[in-house]
């Protein structure tokens, strides 16, 4: 099964070549210094129209539908790390989304129109130290004062976070029920009252910053509301789809440059007097999980092709989001096996594949809460029926 025309294909083309010359001669020395010229190299995105495929034309974006982005996503995959990729997709699609859809004219032409084009990078405020997978127990709140809202709390594991311009923040701006208490909203990074307080050491993901952020009495204009008041938790949940379809999208490659990558080393390392690769447990392994990198491709695209077409998705991107965090995981670790002790090594790619996509099964939503959210569509929870896309998000 494929989605992809030959104008989808050109564009993973475009972003190939992008990647070849502009990000990975540097991979190395961004993972060293465990940042990357975010500024520096989506401005030079933003120019070749890489951050807005499925933008509104109006704001900058290409104004092409999802399936376009997914190809972004994937061709994304050919990075030689996960922290690039992943600082792209927050901008792209998980601190963006919702302005898009959401926010007003005003608003998408102050931060969605210079997101789009580079000149601004953005990073998304949800998670907590206390709340994480647990997004409706977030605690930030945001209190009217005159016009203006007054923001106080803070954000962990947020990625870009000493990089970026604007926060597409999550904050209780009620008192009422978790789910429709909660507002998005723009929050400037350089707002008085906004501190990083310290970049986080990480297992992986090296090349991609991560801050904890303090919140202390930020001021900032009702204006900078994404939407409706009391809407966010449903906003940042439709927010969450992109997101998760985007994870699974931007895996493919690397899974699959991992296996031939475990080919030509198992081919050329020798065990008692034969290649590797000759064992009968390695090959048949290796293809096995080749098959399952091809499902997990045809479950994407049916789940962009349904999306694209106004479908609910929210329980197979909620699969995609799932399968993609244990297969990277199961991929990782069987390949580094056949590396033998040079899989150890952090100067193996493979190392790095192991270390990277660790992430996959926790950031934007942990197994354990994708599988509550099948789970909540089957119905085959306690005292649960079969939810909609919308109670299943909540």
């Amino acid at each position: 099964m494929t989605i992809y025309s030959e104008q989808h294909h050109e564009i993973m083309r475009s972003m190939k070549r992008f990647i070849d010359d502009e990000v990975n001669p540097h991979v190395e020395e961004w993972e060293k210094a465990g940042i990357f010229p975010a500024r520096e190299l989506f401005r030079k995105m933003g120019k070749l129209g890489f951050l807005g495929v499925n933008k509104p034309v109006e704001y900058g974006g290409l104004g092409l539908d999802y399936s376009y982005a997914t190809a972004v996503a994937e061709a994304l995959g050919h990075i030689a790390c996960g922290g690039v990729p992943m600082a792209v997709g927050v901008q792209t699609d998980m601190a963006t989304p919702a302005l898009a859809r959401f926010g007003s004219d005003e608003l998408k032409r102050e931060f969605l129109a210079p997101a789009i084009a580079g000149e601004m990078v953005a990073c998304l405020g949800v998670s907590e130290v206390g709340a994480g997978s647990d997004v409706a127990m977030i605690r930030t709140t945001a209190r009217k004062d005159g016009d203006d809202y007054v923001i106080n709390g803070g954000k962990m594991w947020t990625t870009n976070g000493t990089q970026a311009d604007f926060m597409c923040l999550l904050a209780n701006t009620g008192d009422g029920p978790v789910h429709q208490s909660k507002s998005l909203m723009i929050m400037p990074m350089a707002a008085r009252g906004v501190t990083v307080a310290r970049k986080l050491d990480k297992m992986g993901m090296w090349s991609s910053d991560t801050a904890q952020i303090f919140i202390e009495d930020v001021r900032i204009p009702q204006r900078y509301r994404i939407g409706a008041e009391g809407q966010g938790f449903v906003y940042q949940m439709l927010q969450f789809q992109e997101e998760r379809l985007w994870a699974g999208a931007s895996l493919l490659l690397s899974l699959e440059r991992a296996i031939e990558e475990t080919i030509d080393y198992t081919r050329q390392r020798k065990v008692f007097g034969q290649p590797v690769l000759d064992n009968q447990v390695v090959h048949f392994r290796l293809a096995e999980l080749k098959t399952e990198i091809e499902l997990l491709r045809s479950l994407l695209y049916r789940a962009v092709e349904t999306y694209v077409g106004g479908g609910d998705v929210t329980q197979w991107a909620s699969m995609v989001k799932l399968k993609a965090g244990r297969l990277i995981r199961e991929v990782a670790d069987s390949c580094l096996q056949y590396y033998g002790g040079m899989g150890f090594m952090n100067e193996t790619p493979i190392s790095r594949l192991y270390r990277d996509g660790r992430l996959a099964s926790i950031g934007g939503g942990a197994d354990e809460i994708m599988l509550g959210i099948i789970a909540k569509h089957m119905g085959t929870l306690p005292g649960r029926r079969a939810a909609s896309g919308r109670e299943a998000a909540e």
